[in-house]
């Protein structure tokens, strides 16, 4: 799948951004991971600043109606991103945490298995373009478990905005048609 590209500049700015203040943590949560720490970026006003007008530019761009943030870092990032674009969020959450009835799917992570909902009733995603927000791509399971709960619940996903990609673990191969953008991916019209 391609990249979706967003505006040059401003899209080398926020990658310049995110790589300045991105912590990287070696052998975490196991030896032989490098872990990307993103706290630093949500901790400092400018950097977070433009990374939610780049991931507000981007869902815009893909046609979003909904943001959908997915459990836990996605609702800080996706509930910014709502902000600016005027729009609702969809908070996709962990199994258990909301009351019932609800929609559940199950996926595996890098490290084991869990579970997304989303509530049966009380919010009506029929029909609208969710673009789904999450800070990070790795296996890919979290988001094609969303993108299942948002089918499920009668609605499409417009496509996936993600902070950073965790390359080789097959994660973009498994979402589909849906377009991806990375904001600390090189794009070749980024100039």
């Amino acid at each position: 799948m391609a990249p979706t590209p967003i505006d040059g500049n401003r899209y080398a700015t926020a990658r310049a951004a995110l790589n300045d203040k991105i912590r990287k943590v070696p052998d975490f949560p196991e030896e032989g991971v490098l872990f990307e720490d993103l706290t630093p970026v949500l901790a400092d006003p400018a950097a977070l600043n433009i990374v939610i007008a780049e991931m507000a530019t981007a869902s815009r761009k893909l046609g979003a109606d909904v943001v959908g943030g997915l459990d836990a870092r996605g609702f800080l990032l996706g509930s910014a991103v709502a902000y600016e674009l005027g729009m609702g969020i969809l908070a996709i959450r962990k199994k258990g945490k909301l009351p019932p009835p609800v929609i559940t799917q199950e996926y595996t992570t890098e490290y084991s298995t869990a579970a997304l909902e989303i509530p049966a009733d009380g919010v009506d995603v029929t029909g609208k373009r969710v673009v789904l927000v999450d800070d990070v791509l790795a296996t890919g399971g979290t988001l094609v478990a969303a993108r299942n709960l948002i089918e499920r619940a009668g609605g499409s996903v417009a496509g996936y905005v993600v902070v950073l990609e965790v390359e080789g673990l097959g994660g973009r191969e498994k979402l589909g048609d849906a377009p991806l953008v990375v904001l600390t991916e090189e794009h070749p019209d980024a100039a």
